[in-house]
């Protein structure tokens, strides 16, 4: 049995002509990439390639127009449960107490009261929040609600977990304890993960594999395997292998920027 839990093949997507804009918009052309059981991918790319186009429509919010998307060999048509998104914004319920915000998915599911609320105070105490469950959104920073959010949605036990720029919005230092604790979360329970970033320094702190996008149309440039071996965490940005790898990635997207500088 294939080991492949998400498969995009020939995938294409354009927006059309509206308004003022006279032309369509190719933004995803021939992306073709996998996911493999337990496997950590990150896509990179240049502002404006398409990156969050292509997780949208991986988990079902557009519809594909070419090309196919597959979860354990099934086409992906609309959201399903096991695809489970975080994104750059917290999406929490303020009127919801963090121990009600992380039950929400499995109340929808119909998930019995007792097993729900165990289920929920694991996760949160996966996520360092023990102490914090009776409290709301608007008594917590920014690092806490994404911490939230992840427990919220790994509450729901997805096959992929889909993240779009999900530490964007936080400050510098917050940002590394949220990178390192979730490569110690997602290897500890082997987790599947597709990650978008921009950022290079994160991209290989968290990834087994990194998938390089062209400027748009977005493709896929290079597809670089990360072999770091060891603790995912700070001190491995001074590693000898990570500079090397950060320089080449940089290379890579300066190139895409001064080119699409060029077309515009």
């Amino acid at each position: 049995m294939s080991d492949v839990k998400l498969e995009v093949t020939d995938l294409q997507w354009v927006y059309p002509a509206i308004g003022r804009r006279e032309k369509d918009v190719v933004a995803l052309k021939d992306i073709n990439l996998e996911v493999r059981e337990s496997e950590f991918v990150v896509i990179v790319g240049p502002s404006g390639c398409g990156k969050s186009t292509l997780i949208n429509l991986i988990g079902g919010l557009e519809r594909v127009q070419e090309g196919t998307i597959r979860v354990d060999g099934r086409d992906v048509t609309d959201p399903g449960v096991e695809r489970g998104m975080v994104f750059q914004g917290y999406s929490l319920f303020p009127w919801l107490s963090v121990q009600k915000n992380v039950e929400f998915g499995l109340k929808m599911r119909k998930i019995p009261k007792k097993e729900r609320e165990q289920t929920a105070k694991e996760y949160i105490s996966l996520v360092g929040l023990e102490g914090f469950a009776n409290a709301f959104p608007k008594q917590l920073s920014g690092g806490m609600k994404q911490r939230v959010a992840i427990a919220r949605t790994l509450a729901n036990h997805p096959k992929i977990l889909l993240m779009d720029e999900p530490f964007g919005a936080l400050d510098a230092q917050t940002r590394v304890v949220m990178q390192e604790l979730l490569a110690k979360i997602s290897r500890e329970m082997k987790s599947t993960v597709l990650f978008i970033t921009h950022d290079i320094d994160e991209a290989i702190l968290l990834a087994d594999r990194i998938y390089v996008m062209s400027r748009r149309p977005g493709t896929i440039r290079e597809v670089i395997q990360v072999g770091l071996n060891g603790v995912r965490d700070h001190e491995i940005l001074v590693n000898p292998e990570f500079l090397k790898l950060k320089q080449k990635i940089m290379d890579m997207l300066w190139q895409e920027s001064q080119e699409a500088a060029k077309d515009q």
